[in-house]
């Protein structure tokens, strides 16, 4: 579980020295315990341990580039990924995200603004100081508190605002899925792979139905705002503080 965000532990992989100094710096001041790296397999080893809250991770590697680094890194941990690249054009921001990846900055870009996406970031991670204070944390008959939301996984149940939604397994799969990642942007792919079994034929256009019937749910059940936000060309997030 994530300690304090002011003491979350860092890992930037990055072998440009000079921008990775930068990086310690800034996040150092923001009271992070950060850890450099400057090669992918050794940034796997060091997140097989699980010594890591949040990797902001450089494309450009010179042994394997960061896309196969978090390839790999999805096959054992939900770690944030925050990528840092050179490369900006819509099929690597694309790529990225399907990877698993919660963000994505281009170089070159401000040190104090990449400080903000981690504090952001951070914030949205269950256990975090900012999800303490929201209420966050799972009650003794199984319900996990996750601002607006309460999940039930054994009993496959969801509330909003303390009304139970009538959904179905595969609605209920999709917003399991947004809720475990709040404010990460998860492609239609990414959706189908969590929601529907390998033998499923469906397509993208059955994600958007039923984030469409979710939507009408939350605003059956109160939401006056929907938390559920469409990024177009790549996929959805959930806001679960929203509405």
């Amino acid at each position: 579980m994530l300690r304090a965000m002011s003491a979350a532990r860092i890992l930037v992989v990055e072998d440009e020295q000079a921008i990775a100094d930068t990086l310690v710096y800034a996040l150092g001041r923001d009271g992070h315990r950060v850890r450099h790296c400057l090669l992918g397999r050794e940034a796997l080893a060091v997140l097989g341990e699980g010594a890591a809250d949040l990797v902001v991770l450089d494309v450009g590697l010179p042994d394997i580039d960061g896309f196969e680094v978090c390839r790999r890194l999805r096959r054992f941990s939900e770690v944030p990924v925050i990528f840092l690249t050179a490369r900006d054009d819509e099929f690597d921001r694309v790529l990225g995200l399907e990877l698993g990846a919660d963000d994505y900055v281009a170089k070159p870009f401000s040190p104090r603004e990449l400080a903000a996406r981690v504090r952001a970031r951070l914030r949205r991670m269950p256990g975090s100081v900012e999800a303490g204070r929201m209420g966050a944390g799972t009650a003794a008959d199984g319900w996990r508190v996750q601002g607006r939301f309460a999940i039930d996984a054994q009993g496959l149940r969801i509330r909003y605002r303390d009304v139970a939604l009538p959904l179905t397994r595969y609605e209920y799969a999709l917003l399991a899925a947004l809720l475990q990642r709040p404010g990460a942007i998860l492609s239609r792919a990414q959706l189908m792979d969590r929601g529907w079994d390998g033998t499923s034929d469906s397509g993208d256009r059955t994600v958007d139905t039923h984030i469409k019937t979710l939507r009408a749910k939350l605003r059956a059940a109160g939401a006056e705002r929907d938390p559920i936000r469409t990024h177009r060309g790549l996929g959805y997030a959930i806001d679960e503080d929203a509405g």
